[in-house]
């Protein structure tokens, strides 16, 4: 071998020896790999599981209907002679709405009240005949028939009277106007319509499973976007007797007041209703929780270390689920820091969450 090439295989053997004293070096004296392989300690967030008030609830959708409402007709035909309300104007019971033109009708019934005097004169001219035989009582019993059909005839002709005015068949709020002064109408003419909203109802669908859990009574409370300050209170008045077989759901009605006419119908609103409440139940965040198959556990902390509990979940509300099984009030579990975290591993808390009380 010539120098040349004993002088390039020592040096080539100088650099393979330093590289991997270097390497050595190194791998010996690094405190972070030292430090992970010694600490295999998670670090974790915690929270205490404590006793509370679980509220069961339900949750829907409806739509606003007056107590009674109708659409005002005419009983008879004719031309408007007088318009008394104004839309949105609140009106008692029996009052004047509309009035029809009414002279035929007025002079038809001053005639009809003629005739009946005429009638009742006649038969009392017979009855006092009668008792002194001047008179048959066939003739004094055909003037009492007169007398009848004219007190009849009265009461015709007072009634299509009566009926040249539309009146309010009951108390509430008038809607828009649909005809004009001067207009001729007739019975399936729309003139305006007519809400009671003293108390409105509130009909919304409720899920099936719920059936046996609502009852007449219940308290609701409902929104609208109309009113986003505002939650309106009122209670179940009535509830279907049959449940929709496609949509399987029933309908519900509730009754909120409105002594203010605040709410119209038609509004749509979004109802909650209780179904009822549990005073010590043990709740914790839901975050704790975690799903694998068909079985729910958490991480409970005792003594630095993890371990595995499987739990019975109950009612679930914002952010918290109720615990029925598996934890009792003052366990700690892990909220965050799950994710790498086994059952029996040591732990070290890096913070203790305080879960506030409802």
């Amino acid at each position: 071998m010539s120098l040349v090439r004993q002088i390039v295989a020592i040096l080539i053997l100088v650099t393979i020896a330093g590289a991997a004293w270097y390497l050595t070096a190194q791998t010996a004296g690094s405190p972070i790999a030292e430090s992970d392989r010694a600490d295999p300690t998670a670090l974790v967030e915690i929270a205490e599981a404590r006793t509370g008030v679980i509220t069961q609830h339900v949750e829907a959708v409806g739509t606003l209907r007056a107590k009674q409402s109708i659409a005002i007709k005419a009983n008879a035909s004719g031309q408007i002679a007088d318009i008394r309300f104004e839309a949105g104007e609140q009106v008692e019971q029996d009052e004047v709405l509309v009035t029809l033109d009414r002279e035929i009708e007025e002079a038809n019934a001053a005639e009809a009240r003629a005739m009946l005097r005429d009638a009742e004169a006649q038969y009392e001219r017979a009855r006092q005949l009668l008792a002194n035989k001047t008179v048959a009582q066939a003739q004094v019993d055909a003037l009492n028939a007169a007398f009848a059909a004219a007190r009849a005839r009265l009461a015709a002709a007072e009634r299509r009277l009566r009926d040249r005015q539309i009146r309010a068949p009951f108390a509430g709020v008038v809607g828009l106007r649909e005809v004009d002064l001067g207009a001729r109408i007739n019975e399936d003419t729309v003139v305006t319509t007519l809400d009671d909203l003293s108390a409105v109802e509130l009909e919304f669908s409720v899920p099936g499973i719920f059936y046996g859990r609502i009852q007449r009574g219940q308290a609701v409370a409902a929104t609208t976007a109309s009113f986003p300050d505002q939650t309106f209170a009122g209670r179940i008045a009535s509830i279907d007797t049959r449940i929709d077989p496609i949509a399987r759901s029933f309908r519900v009605r509730a009754e909120l007041p409105n002594p203010d006419n605040a709410l119209p119908a038609g509004l749509f609103m979004v109802v909650r209703v209780t179904l009822g409440s549990r005073p010590n139940a043990v709740i914790i965040p839901e975050e704790a929780v975690v799903a694998e198959g068909r079985s729910t556990y958490v991480f409970r902390v005792r003594d630095g270390t993890a371990e595995r509990v499987e739990v019975e979940l109950g009612h679930r509300q914002v952010g918290e689920v109720e615990v029925l099984k598996g934890l009792r009030a003052g366990d700690s579990v892990v909220v965050a820091g799950l994710q790498r975290l086994r059952d029996g591993a040591p732990v070290r808390v890096r913070q203790s969450r305080t879960v506030p009380t409802s």
